[in-house]
């Protein structure tokens, strides 16, 4: 950790296992658009083409699309992301692969797709625009598994409210898409949107996998407020105060149209059984509306950076943090960076070194960061700047910088600008610090302690090392626990890179668990693994995860496999990870 940033201020024709009866044969023409790559499971040619016909039927020829040839596993860009594949895959490229694409253009036709899957017993797996990278990205758990594009054309802002603080969307929303809007509409002065690193990806999609921004508002789960939903069965659900009609709806409009009550994006419990957290992170249906709560522009803020100089002051400075955390004098979700993140977004790999092995201490700078921000009108700010800098810079050598001070560091400069809710996609750049370059998140969850934050690193940038790959690693501090986002860059066009990846996060997962780390999300290749480490009473929590799920998805359609949770339609032994990197 020789330079630590610390930042603050996402067909045979009939198959039943994973092996090559689910491929179309090498050589399949290309007069027969209609064979896919890789079948549904369970599901023969023929059954598929009459499936298709009928989806055509409600989306339009247009909207769906077979992914019949390598053709369609060429995109490799997060600005322009695959919707059939993991473009950082750590599998060979056509496993984790969807037999089509649908991409439904309003509610009505996505009940009837999901419809049409319970007809046919044929496996859905929605996503938002696809840019969950690092997590596996569009692709499904199942190979073959119809993908459901749900941004392509729901992507509609359906409201700002400006009293209330709020915003309700479709899953096609991104956060540059929010922003701009607020910018257009000479709202920006008003309110501001809580970001990602990235502001490529979906509102809906970052918020139902948990992800994190970097505000006070940056728990994007706690800031969602009213959700619409399609159930496995078709049926449409609207989340707390949604279960009451407004009385200015036309009672006579379909459900999807009717003008949700006033307090939908208000109050989230509503009466009764709290039931929004089953669509998070699950496999139980498909977020059609969502609304999310905006912070008021709290009248400035400051942004500044702090460098701390040695390994050995980690465990200082988490020390320093908590209290101030959890005292909200550091008002935002800080981070800490390690150095070769904040290089990689500067440069690539070979810009630093000519060796293939992973950089030693000596060959890292060995200055630590922290980047923080502080909310409020000037004496507010003053005040507890204050309080921030005499508790860091008690860290001996340790440095206090504003952005001024700095306006060539782009990352300083580009945080400046996240930490007040404006999205960007520059940190894109560092996946650039190997040629060809693809990460996977290794995301455990840890107390915000020294003695926490020191055992992640050390055991993390071990096994880095182990593993032939440099330690790229950030801490995301919330008000009472640390994420520990370990970014695992390998080249994804090297075979012998990505079976290192794949080796390195599988045993990492094992690393943590001994240790009681639990990640918080994670990528399609491990999510079982994972699940099974959740085991507590002989592992109650998937118990009722199951229960839950052949309760409301019955012919088993949605989502199947996603976090571990498998109907009982299908065997997760049945579709083995393969690890070959090849």
């Amino acid at each position: 950790m020789k330079q630590v940033d610390i930042l603050a201020g996402e067909d045979g024709e009939t198959a039943g296992t994973v092996s090559a009866a689910f491929r179309a044969p090498e050589g399949t023409p290309a007069s027969d658009p209609g064979r896919p790559l890789t079948l549904p499971p369970r599901t023969s040619l023929e059954q598929f083409k009459d499936f298709m016909l009928r989806v055509n039927d409600v989306v339009g020829s247009e909207n769906a699309t077979v992914i019949s040839s390598d053709a369609e596993l060429q995109h490799e860009d997060y600005l322009d992301p695959s919707k059939a594949y993991d473009m950082y895959h750590v599998t060979p490229k056509e496993f984790f692969v969807s037999s089509a694409v649908v991409a439904p253009r309003n509610v009505p036709e996505v009940q009837g797709i999901v419809r049409l899957a319970n007809e046919f017993e044929i496996p859905l797996w929605p996503f938002s625009v696809g840019r969950n990278v690092g997590y596996g990205g569009s692709a499904p758990r199942v190979p073959g598994s119809v993908g459901i594009d749900m941004g392509r054309n729901m992507g509609k802002i359906l409201e700002i409210n400006v009293d209330g603080a709020y915003a309700i969307v479709e899953p096609g929303v991104t956060f540059i898409d929010l922003h701009n809007h607020l910018v257009e509409n000479n709202l920006r002065e008003k309110l501001w949107i809580d970001v990602p690193d990235l502001g490529g990806g979906s509102v809906i999609g970052n918020t139902i996998e948990r992800g994190v921004g970097y505000t006070p508002y940056g728990d994007h789960w706690m800031m969602h407020c009213g959700m619409e939903v399609v159930l496995p069965d078709g049926t449409l659900w609207r989340s707390g105060m949604g279960g009451i009609p407004n009385p200015d709806a036309d009672p006579n409009a379909p459900p999807h149209e009717q003008k949700p009550n006033d307090t939908w994006g208000l109050f989230n419990y509503g009466f009764g059984p709290y039931n929004d957290g089953i669509f998070s992170q699950a496999s139980l249906g498909i977020v059609v509306k969502m609304g999310i709560w905006l912070m008021v522009n709290p009248g400035g803020y400051s942004s500044y950076l702090i460098t701390i100089p040695k390994d050995k002051d980690l465990h200082q400075a988490l020390e320093i943090i908590r209290p101030l955390r959890v005292g909200m004098v550091l008002q935002n979700v800080p981070t800490m960076r390690h150095i070769l993140l904040d290089a990689a977004v500067h440069a690539d790999r070979t810009h630093y070194t000519k060796s293939d092995k992973p950089l030693n201490d000596e060959e890292m700078d060995a200055i630590a960061a922290k980047l923080g921000l502080v909310y409020g009108p000037p004496p507010v700010r003053e005040v507890l700047l204050s309080v921030i800098k005499q508790s860091f810079l008690q860290i001996p050598g340790a440095k206090y910088f504003e952005p001024k001070d700095m306006p060539d560091n782009i990352v300083l400069q580009t945080r400046h600008n996240t930490l007040q809710g404006i999205p960007s996609t520059t940190e894109l750049r560092w996946v650039n610090w190997l040629p060809n370059g693809a990460h996977l998140f290794f995301s455990p969850i840890a107390k915000v302690s020294g003695d926490d934050g020191v055992a992640q690193y050390e055991v993390t940038r071990r096994r880095c090392e182990e593993a032939g790959f440099d330690f790229i690693g950030t801490f995301v501090v919330g008000m009472r626990e640390m994420h520990h986002i370990v970014c695992i860059v390998f080249n994804r066009k090297d075979p012998e890179s990505r079976r290192r990846a794949h080796w390195l996060i599988k045993t990492l997962i094992d690393d943590a668990a001994k240790r009681g780390w639990g990640e918080y999300r994670t990528h399609l290749s491990v999510m079982d693994q994972i699940a099974d480490t959740y085991s507590f009473n002989d592992h109650a929590q998937m118990k009722l995860n199951d229960k839950i799920k052949a309760a409301l998805d019955p012919k088993g359609i949605m989502a199947v496999g996603k976090n571990g949770v498998w109907p009982k339609q299908y065997k997760r032994e049945d579709f083995p990870v393969p690890m070959n990197g090849v």
